[in-house]
């Protein structure tokens, strides 16, 4: 009699369970329906990816939030793949692949079925203020961290006929602003000149459609540290322009930014808005800046590369269009 009541209770647990995960199925379904993101542009043809930046915590200020939404996002658009711009855990760094803070403030935290695509990864000055190498080492253990070196290239298909180079490039070495003053200077001098002949290799040999550098390190802000950044625009403005680059992604400012200077080819964009904010401020060359927390939708066409920044409300809060250059 026991035996058969044992049975019979496993029998109404298998029952439940299996409803339960059907019925979460259905929620899980319906729920990009009911959570629509507004003013979201989306496009059967494009290549589309995700930019965050600034944003380990362990889960606080606008972390959660602002996961919830990239999950909902990279449904919507199909993206294919996560990129960020650095100072992935704050405020010192990791110490191995082992650390708690890759689950607190990393697999704990970006839990949306949508989000378990690819990570492509750059370093912040705060990840030098751990083990940097830590962090190109989890590659071997995630399925979704991939981040082969402190600066790697990336070629994609957008289509059958239009390609695109993305650069993930390491800005702390190149800024002279950390060869004197900062602490961690030291463990962020490698050999700036060896990469900067890589990054001046890759843009000059690509015949791609689109070039796209992502980095830690904004050329221009129009946050905290506007008149700051002479030090790395020097070192990289000249070879973007040089090369065609049409868009430079940083992060380092905690809000979201779209920068233009005058006279020159390439957009700028900061998206370091993944979890504290700071304040920011109408420049000469601002044509967007808030501090809202958010992040990067990039939708790469044929005819344009769109960029929306989405807030932690589920709202496109600005949107830009590049326009393909014939004649680079």
């Amino acid at each position: 009699m026991k035996l058969k009541s044992f049975l019979t209770a496993v029998h109404v647990f298998l029952c439940l369970a299996s409803f339960s995960l059907a019925s979460q199925e259905n929620i899980n379904s319906d729920y990009y329906q009911q959570h629509p993101i507004v003013g979201l542009e989306t496009s059967d043809d494009s290549f589309s990816f995700l930019v965050i930046g600034d944003w380990g915590r362990n889960g606080h200020y606008h972390q959660r939030t602002v996961a919830k939404w990239m999950d909902i996002a990279a449904q919507k658009v199909d993206a294919e793949f996560v990129a960020t711009t650095g100072d992935n855990f704050y405020s010192n760094g990791i110490a191995s692949t082992q650390d708690p803070y890759w689950r607190s403030s990393f697999e704990d935290v970006y839990t949306g079925p949508h989000l378990f695509i690819d990570w492509h990864a750059v370093l912040g000055n705060h990840d030098y203020r751990g083990n940097w190498q830590a962090q190109i080492d989890y590659s071997e253990i995630s399925r979704r961290w991939e981040m082969p070196a402190p600066y790697y290239a990336k070629n994609v298909d957008v289509s059958e006929d239009i390609t695109a180079l993305l650069l993930f490039i390491d800005t702390s070495p190149l800024n002279p602003a950390y060869r004197e003053r900062d602490k961690y200077a030291e463990a962020m001098r490698q050999d700036g000149e060896t990469q900067l002949k890589w990054i001046d290799k890759q843009l000059s040999e690509s015949d791609a459609d689109w070039k796209i550098v992502i980095g830690h390190h904004p050329l221009y802000s129009s946050g905290k540290r506007y008149g700051k950044t002479s030090g790395i625009r020097d070192v990289l403005e000249p070879l973007f322009e040089k090369h065609g680059v049409d868009a430079y992604f940083a992060g380092h400012e905690h809000d979201l930014q779209h920068n233009r200077a005058a006279d020159l080819k390439v957009e700028h964009f900061v998206s370091g808005a993944g979890s504290e904010l700071r304040p920011v401020k109408q420049r000469e060359f601002t044509k967007f800046a808030q501090s809202q927390a958010g992040f990067a939708v990039v939708s790469v066409s044929s005819a344009k590369c769109l960029v929306q920044f989405v807030n932690d409300s589920g709202e496109v809060i600005y949107h830009y269009a590049l326009s393909l250059k014939k004649d680079k």
